[in-house]
């Protein structure tokens, strides 16, 4: 637990927002937790991780650059043990599967009450894991009947990398965000797309939005 000398749960902030900071700040330290560190995107929430040593990371996953699945990644590669609890805008399943599978030891959504975010923060340091109920529950029932949705399919990386072409992002701009190769990045977009059976790009496109992981109008 916390080397706190209050013995309070120490956390990173990780959001690229500095106003949603502050208020997850002013939140969090109202209660039995305490706020060491904030980061803006992936590379300065690994440099904050090793540094502070915290806790509980708060981790959203829309961050600029590598974004939050990458974070995620490069966190525990430095430390196996690391607690991660994802803070995120996204409320599909497809997310909270593909978090889970990154190593994250908690989901929960933005749209979650305040005293959510508090318990979920102390759960996951404790070591447990927590789950928004909704899509605990979605997601059970799922599992319970065998109807993974269809980018189940995908693993980190590839949903990773599926996201940023979705939201319309050239192979090239996304090789350079992850640190990737032009090369590689197209064979991952090929794997993807055989695996989701879709042929363009503007298929691809649609099927993230049929799917609630992009929004906006499908390309014609």
């Amino acid at each position: 637990m916390s080397d706190s000398p209050r013995g309070r749960v120490c956390v990173l902030l990780v959001d690229d927002h500095a106003v949603v900071r502050a208020g997850y700040r002013t939140l969090l330290q109202d209660s039995a937790v305490e706020v060491v560190g904030e980061a803006a995107d992936a590379k300065a929430a690994c440099a904050q991780y090793v540094a502070l040593r915290p806790d509980v990371v708060v981790m959203d996953l829309s961050l600029p650059g590598a974004g939050g699945f990458e974070a995620i990644r490069r966190i525990l590669a430095r430390d196996p043990e690391a607690r991660i609890l994802v803070f995120s805008i996204h409320e599909d399943v497809a997310f909270v599967e593909q978090a889970l599978r990154a190593g994250a030891k908690g989901y929960i959504t933005k749209n979650s009450a305040a005293e959510i975010l508090v318990e979920a923060v102390c759960e996951v340091a404790r070591g447990q894991m927590y789950l928004d109920r909704r899509l605990a529950q979605v997601l059970a029932l799922r599992q319970t009947h065998g109807q993974m949705g269809v980018l189940s399919s995908l693993s980190v990386r590839e949903f990773e990398i599926f996201c940023l072409l979705a939201e319309g992002l050239a192979p090239a701009e996304v090789a350079r965000q992850l640190s990737l190769s032009q090369k590689t990045v197209a064979n991952y977009g090929t794997q993807i797309k055989r695996k989701l059976n879709v042929h363009s790009t503007g298929e691809l496109v649609h099927l993230a939005i049929r799917n609630g992981v992009v929004k906006g109008s499908s390309p014609e």
